[in-house]
């Protein structure tokens, strides 16, 4: 079973069509990268997945669960993680966490928020507003929230925006020892392209709301004659290559 199977997926606003008629999956541990430029699809897509959006066609299951009938099944064994949505700022971190926590129905919440802490450096600010941190402590603090309830199936938007490398590497290094622990599968959409070719396994591109080429990051760099995901990433936003083909051929078939 696919612990994300997406069939002909597809959301449009009056004229406007946001993400048109994608299929992917996700297998069971495997972490899948959701890239493309601002517009391309992406937040539509996970918001999508995670039932904020109804779709205007097409049929998601995650976890053998239809989310258009059985959604909070799946909902309790996934989580989310964005750094550019806010937690309450008036909350302290430690109360954010205890709210998520009891959201998700986690036994022993204070333990784990106690591993979270000490396992993302969360310490310095635990009991400081939420509304107070900066930019890269929410970072990290919507990666604990994300975790809270250990996710089966963990949906990440930008999941190291605003963090320094070091901080950034060690949030990876975490993501990394998490899947292969828990077997938990990832949708990764993200900007940073080194990050993409050391998490993901597979790689989907959007533009205009379609997959215009998919592959692992070694196969796209070799089928782009490419050093980098980033130079992958410019030819097929500027229309070079494979992928401008490929997205040539949608646009004529749709």
């Amino acid at each position: 079973m696919d612990a994300i199977r997406v069939e002909a997926l597809t959301k449009r606003y009056g004229t406007t069509q946001a993400v048109g008629g994608i299929s992917f999956r996700v297998r069971p541990g495997q972490t899948v990268g959701l890239l493309g430029g601002n517009g391309a699809g992406k937040s539509t897509t996970i918001a999508m997945l995670l039932a904020i959006l109804v779709p205007t066609s097409g049929q998601i299951e995650i976890l053998g669960h239809d989310m258009a009938r059985d959604r909070f099944r799946a909902l309790k064994r996934m989580n989310f993680s964005s750094p550019y949505i806010a937690l309450p700022g008036r909350l302290t971190v430690r109360e954010n966490l205890r709210v998520y926590g009891h959201l998700y129905s986690v036994r022993h919440t204070d333990r784990r928020i106690a591993e979270l802490t000490e396992e993302l450096t969360l310490g310095d600010f635990l009991d400081r507003p939420a509304g107070e941190l900066s930019a890269g402590q929410k970072t990290r603090v919507a990666l604990a929230k994300s975790l809270i309830n250990r996710p089966e199936v963990l949906l990440l938007d930008e999941p190291t925006a605003s963090l320094d490398p070091d901080t950034g590497d060690m949030v990876r290094s975490w993501l990394e020892r998490y899947r292969r622990a828990s077997g938990c599968s990832m949708l990764l959409a993200s900007h940073n392209m080194a990050e993409v070719e050391r998490l993901c396994d597979h790689v989907l591109m959007l533009q205009k709301g379609r997959i215009v080429d998919e592959g692992s990051p070694e196969a796209l760099r070799g089928r782009y004659d490419r050093d980098t995901m980033e130079d992958v990433f410019l030819d097929i936003a500027r229309g070079r290559g494979h992928g401008a083909q490929t997205q040539m051929t949608a646009e004529t078939q749709s």
